[in-house]
């Protein structure tokens, strides 16, 4: 039990000093990247629902943490559109329900795992396939590629031309 609760204690973090310039290359692609997705939401697709909570979080994941194995393309896009599904399908055979909750989320990280596609921001887009309301019900199986597909792709369009802008940043690091 000792060495059980002891695993818990975890080490101190090593921190190196903050480097301001590759955070302003981090905001310059999350304010490009998010401001893409918001303005085709607006100008083109207005009838549509273009942003979801997720996309914040690929956002860190693309522009702040580009050398994550979470963040590299066939992740994002795959691991994205698989949860998105499972988190649909979970809807039209559950509901809005707190089964239909745990298993989109629990089985989205299943399917990413067995696909090689772990993307964390994939379980919030399974997660609001479930709880995100009339508007994302009303997509159905769209969901998963408008909003989930399609605002990946530019964010992932937007993560190449800025990160590759920087001297010291590459990506991606593989597809």
């Amino acid at each position: 039990m000792k060495s059980y609760l002891a695993k818990m204690r975890g080490a101190r973090a090593s921190r190196r000093d903050i480097d301001w310039h590759d955070a302003a290359w981090s905001w310059l692609g999350a304010f490009i990247g998010m401001g893409a997705v918001t303005m085709l939401g607006e100008r083109w697709l207005t009838e549509q629902l273009l942003v979801v909570g997720s996309f914040g979080a690929t956002s860190v994941l693309l522009y702040a943490a580009p050398e994550s194995p979470f963040a590299q393309p066939r992740n994002v896009l795959l691991g994205s559109l698989l949860s998105a599904l499972v988190g649909v399908a979970c809807f039209e055979w559950f509901g809005a329900t707190a089964l239909a909750v745990a298993l989109a989320v629990s089985l989205s990280i299943l399917v990413m795992q067995l696909t090689h596609s772990v993307h964390p921001p994939g379980a919030a887009a399974a997660l609001i396939a479930v709880i995100g309301g009339h508007d994302v019900h009303a997509l159905g199986w769209w969901f998963p590629i408008l909003p989930i597909a399609l605002g990946c792709s530019v964010m992932l369009i937007v993560a190449m031309l800025v990160n590759n802008l920087a001297r010291h940043r590459r990506y991606p690091h593989y597809w």
